[in-house]
């Protein structure tokens, strides 16, 4: 079981489509859902967009400002097992909520997903500091 270096677990990552984001809220429960997301160096960025939601106060925001330790999980899977990989982002999240602030990420998602560029995502933003990555492919 081949670990990834940290270079390669940062590439491996950066160019997968979306990821999972893990929190944990103020109840101590987990939750886990998939985002789309840009990455400059160790920064992660994602935001709440346009698609249909209940609130644009979502969970995730809670979890974050109850509790700033998130994990972020990319993954390869394939019938063949020799092109399995998979790596995770550990870091301290932040909610981003002044346009001064956002106007960065929210350029960086529009430029990484087509879907953003007519009509960006409004935030908020969470901004992830990544403080490690691990990972393992199987070849």
């Amino acid at each position: 079981m081949p670990a990834l270096s940290t270079d390669d677990a940062r590439a491996r990552f950066a160019a997968a489509p979306v990821v999972r984001l893990a929190t944990v809220g103020e109840d101590g429960r987990p939750r886990i859902v998939p985002v789309v997301f840009a990455l400059r160096r160790d920064v992660l960025v994602t935001a709440v967009d346009h698609k249909p939601k209940r609130t644009r106060e979502l969970r995730r925001l809670a979890d974050v400002r109850a509790n700033p330790r998130v994990s972020l999980l990319a993954d390869r899977y394939d019938d063949d097992w020799e092109r399995l990989w998979w790596v995770r982002a550990d870091g301290a999240a932040r909610v981003v909520t002044e346009p001064a602030a956002t106007a960065e990420p929210l350029r960086l998602l529009a430029e990484r997903y087509p879907q953003y560029r007519d009509r960006p995502p409004e935030g908020p933003v969470i901004a992830v500091t990544v403080e490690s990555w691990t990972g393992w492919a199987a070849s």
